[in-house]
């Protein structure tokens, strides 16, 4: 299911019909607009990058719809969704015999998409292989289907897509430098909901009254402690997280009103529930350990020593997200699975700040 973003309705409307059904108002969104009006009449290939469930296909087919190929055909392909056999397949097509299953010839995506636009999704997820083939159509706009020896000439744009950063993949040896660099002629990217929390009151009404609207609900009145606990949560999941949440309060609805308890605990601030065992036993657990292993004696108060244990591995633990993140605040909460408040409290209780970019 592609994600959805939403665009403010007193702001002025992009002219793609895509971008215009797009909430948002926040300066890094006005960024994405202007990039995607001014990138789109060209030719040039674009490479959107961002996180799961930011929006990165709407924006495809917005710079498709903005061109001059707006008639042609839009075709997307999730590279991560198939084998590399499979996806060369799927990309080049295919001769009769070409392989076992090959009863008969097959048209690739890329001969599809002839005086339109091709999407390539999740491009990081592309075998080295097969990104030689891509780096030729890129540079010379041909190829051959596989297990056949005929040169077949295309004229399609390519729009390519990464949640991954393409840099960290060059230097693990998982992509070609040479088609970073042809694949990133106009970079755009797409902001994570957590950096923009502005735009979340407006994103939570668009979808507050879509889904009352499909479920014969009546349009809800949204409490104001809503959007501040949503403004605090770190959002993982993006858009798409953030409009499953909206779905399920508006089906779980018994009023007019949409309260937060209708949200999940995680995403009020709460630590989820363990069902398994007590905290008591977990404590009584860990201090019969310490006193096996001589680190705390019977008589000590297993309660001062459950605090402290704890604490020095959760210190340890951001410490060490913080390290991996590269002092990155909203990406080590997001790992962290808490929300920005939290961290930035936990790393001045912790006295982490050196830790910090």
């Amino acid at each position: 299911m592609p994600s959805t973003i939403a665009f403010p309705t007193a702001a002025v409307r992009p002219e793609s019909s895509i971008l215009q059904s797009m909430i948002g108002s926040s300066d890094a969104m006005s960024d994405v607009y202007r990039l995607t009006r001014q990138v789109a009449p060209t030719s040039a290939t674009v490479l959107l990058m961002g996180e799961t469930g930011t929006g990165k296909e709407l924006v495809a087919k917005a710079l498709h719809e903005l061109s001059p190929r707006a008639t042609g055909p839009f075709i997307r392909v999730n590279c991560g969704a198939l084998s590399e056999s499979l996806l060369e397949s799927e990309l080049f097509g295919h001769v009769k015999g070409a392989f076992t299953s090959a009863n008969e010839n097959r048209t690739g995506r890329f001969e599809a998409a002839h005086g339109g636009t091709i999407f390539l999704d999740e491009i990081n997820s592309m075998s080295y292989t097969l990104q030689v083939k891509l780096l030729r159509v890129l540079q010379e706009q041909e190829f051959e289907r596989v297990g056949d020896t005929r040169t077949i000439r295309v004229d399609c744009r390519i729009v390519a897509a990464t949640n991954r950063d393409l840099l960290d993949e060059i230097d693990a040896g998982r992509f070609r430098e040479d088609l970073y660099y042809r694949l990133n002629v106009v970079p755009i990217y797409l902001p994570p909901l957590r950096d923009r929390p502005t735009d979340i009151p407006e994103l939570v009404a668009f979808f507050a009254q879509r889904y009352a609207a499909a479920n014969n609900r009546p349009n809800p009145r949204i409490l104001e402690d809503v959007f501040h606990a949503l403004k605090s949560y770190a959002w993982p999941g993006n858009v798409r997280e953030l409009q499953n949440y909206v779905e399920r309060a508006i089906v779980l609805a018994s009023g007019e009103q949409l309260a937060l308890d209708l949200f999940p605990p995680h995403v009020r601030g709460l630590a989820p529930i363990r069902l398994s065992r007590s905290r008591s036993s977990n404590l009584e657990t860990l201090c019969t350990e310490l006193v096996t292993l001589g680190i705390m004696d019977a008589g000590e108060d297993s309660q001062n020593v459950y605090d402290s244990v704890v604490s020095t591995v959760e210190r340890e633990l951001i410490q060490q997200i913080l390290r991996t993140c590269q002092g990155v605040q909203t990406k080590a909460a997001t790992r962290l699975g808490i929300n920005r408040n939290t961290l930035h409290k936990k790393i001045s209780d912790y006295h982490l700040e050196g830790e910090v970019r």
